[in-house]
């Protein structure tokens, strides 16, 4: 690690056809620099970067993941040369399985048990170990750190995250709930009891990341207890494109009546199913409310489907939980979604919110968070956006600078 001990980092998310970037300073928060690269070895592949507030966009047509990571450096910083202050770059992993409780200094080994749980993670693992491969090519100086997406809940205790399947499947395949969305559920919760004045040692809570993906965390006392999402990123809510829980049996029952296979039906439940299988019009919850308003049926059942749902999870989590101090709805969805906030709460009358409609309205931003009246005896929620790429930059820095030290102290 560089000597200066500078708090620049460039997060790198490689999906199987994208590649997010960010270029971030850890200190201050601030993304100097954000780009995607989209549809990635399709003939439609573009780039899309934020930098010093201005926006550029290239077509790449075919580019893969190394040509494209290239090119967003290149918009970064011409000519090639990295810039002095940059210490680090830090990797989104999916699935770490336990092989992983808190991010780690990326080695031969380390890429070899990433590798060992794409079997968990197909979709996921393969293009995290492609990316990091790329970027220890391209910036062989500088460390690399895998910061992942299950660790933070391997503080569940084996009451939640066992099966109840014959145990040999855990011992000898490690069959068992992992959950996923750790470093926003991690974030939000902290945040939270920041917000709100209270210590997160004594702080229970329920966090909502809804997104294309979705799940719900039980979070006591700073750490992971229950999540809604299980062995893989298909089981639990209802999200954009999978169907979230279904009874197991219904894979070879669709299979048989439809003429697919198991693999097939698989494909189908998370790829065509959730808010896009339900509207039969789209994934994304801004065209589903804008449908719904204007009519469309089946939009609106996708919508109450999805908030009937996470409110029954919620109020499943909360088994996990002496008391529940919030609810924090973060993502995509849950930060900027008054409609899915507005009906949730109704849900959970139960838990007696009392919602502030002005506040939900603006999503918080004109409070502490808070979408529920100040002083209410019931259920206080709250509006937090997640910001997993400083979490992840953060952990990157931290480790690297433990590791700074040790070496030092050793010499």
């Amino acid at each position: 690690m560089k000597s200066d001990q500078s708090h620049e980092v460039l997060i790198i998310n490689c999906g199987s056809s994208s590649l997010k970037f960010a270029w971030l300073n850890v200190g201050t928060g601030i993304a100097r620099a954000k780009g995607i690269a989209e549809r990635i070895a399709d003939a439609g592949t573009n780039i899309r970067l934020e930098l010093d507030g201005n926006t550029v966009e290239k077509a790449i047509p075919g580019a893969d993941h190394g040509s494209a990571l290239l090119e967003l450096v290149g918009l970064c910083w011409p000519g090639g040369a990295l810039p002095s202050g940059l210490c680090a770059v830090g990797h989104r992993v999916v699935h770490g399985g336990e092989y992983f409780r808190e991010p780690c200094l990326i080695d031969a080994e380390a890429i070899a048990k990433i590798e060992a749980c794409a079997e968990l993670a197909p979709l996921h693992n393969p293009a995290n170990s492609l990316g990091i491969r790329i970027a220890m090519e391209h910036f062989p100086t500088l460390p690399q750190v895998a910061v992942f997406d299950t660790a933070f809940h391997q503080s569940m205790p084996k009451s939640a995250y066992i099966y109840a399947v014959p145990y040999s499947w855990y011992a000898e395949h490690k069959v068992r709930r992992y959950g996923f969305h750790g470093t926003s559920h991690q974030f939000v919760s902290a945040e939270a009891a920041r917000l709100l004045g209270r210590p997160i040692d004594n702080f229970q809570l329920v966090t909502a990341h809804l997104g294309n993906g979705c799940s719900v965390c039980a979070v006591r006392d700073g750490r992971s207890v229950e999540t809604s999402m299980g062995l893989t990123p298909s089981e639990g809510l209802v999200m954009g494109t999978r169907s979230g829980d279904i009874d197991p049996n219904l894979t070879e029952f669709i299979a048989e009546k439809i003429g697919l296979n198991s693999h097939q039906v698989n494909d189908i439940i998370n790829r065509k199913s959730g808010l896009i299988g339900i509207s039969e019009l789209s994934s994304d919850m801004r065209t589903l409310v804008t449908a719904a308003l204007h009519g469309n049926e089946k939009a609106a059942l996708a919508i109450e489907i999805f908030c009937y749902r996470l409110a029954r999870h919620v109020l499943a989590v909360c088994a996990a939980l002496d008391r529940i101090d919030a609810l924090v709805f973060t993502g995509g969805i849950g930060e900027n979604c008054v409609e899915v906030r507005a009906k949730t709460l109704q849900y959970l009358a139960f838990l007696r919110p009392e919602i502030d409609h002005d506040r939900n309205s603006v999503h918080g931003r004109e409070s502490d968070g808070r979408i529920t009246q100040d002083h209410a005896a019931g259920l206080t929620a709250l509006v937090v956006p997640t910001n997993e790429e400083w979490m992840i930059g953060r952990f990157t820095l931290q480790l690297c600078q433990k590791l700074t030290r040790n070496g030092t102290e050793e010499q």
